[in-house]
């Protein structure tokens, strides 16, 4: 059950956020700076992750903890995106053959997990360069089918909660 809103991914109720995002991305532009500002001990380890394991595009990571206003986070960054050759904290273009393998390992991820919901942002399409056109159709082949809500941030209004069609369980706890 696919949802696309508008509204600030971080604010959302979902068990999960995920995230499109590089190796060597230093995550200060869009949602990925939100994210750091809210949750810098998520990006911490983010780096030590990356730093240590060299992971693949069309893998994901996985990462709990509580971000800087006490909430309890769960959050998977999909690697939608190559480390670039630079330096800097540049991150490489996405390509849909790495977001299709990262939606799949994602969905597997949910299922293992039996996660209630999920919410994303249109991945991949901003400092990934992708076109949502070419990104949306892979979504809704790799997670359409799920049983749960799968909430698409398609456009992001910082600080605005969108109304989630979440019931019961399926939320996460403040």
């Amino acid at each position: 059950m696919i949802h696309e809103l508008s509204g600030d991914l971080l604010l959302s109720k979902a068990e999960l956020i995920a995230h499109g995002v590089a190796p060597n991305d230093d995550w200060k532009q869009g949602i990925a700076r939100a994210l750091r500002e809210a949750c810098p001990a998520m990006y911490k380890d983010f780096r030590h992750y990356c730093k240590q394991e060299s992971p693949k595009p069309g893998t994901l990571w996985l990462w709990q903890g509580v971000d800087a206003n006490g909430r309890h986070l769960r959050f998977c960054a999909l690697f939608t995106q190559e480390a670039s050759s630079h330096t800097g904290g540049h991150a490489g273009p996405a390509h849909t053959e790495y977001v299709n393998h990262a939606l799949h390992e994602l969905k597997k991820l949910l299922e293992r997990e039996k996660l209630q919901s999920i919410a994303l942002p249109k991945i991949a399409t901003g400092v990934g360069g992708l076109e949502w056109q070419h990104v949306l159709p892979l979504i809704r082949a790799q997670l359409g089918e799920l049983k749960i809500p799968v909430l698409v941030y398609a456009d992001y209004k910082p600080g605005l909660a969108a109304e989630e069609p979440l019931q019961g369980k399926s939320a996460r706890h403040s």
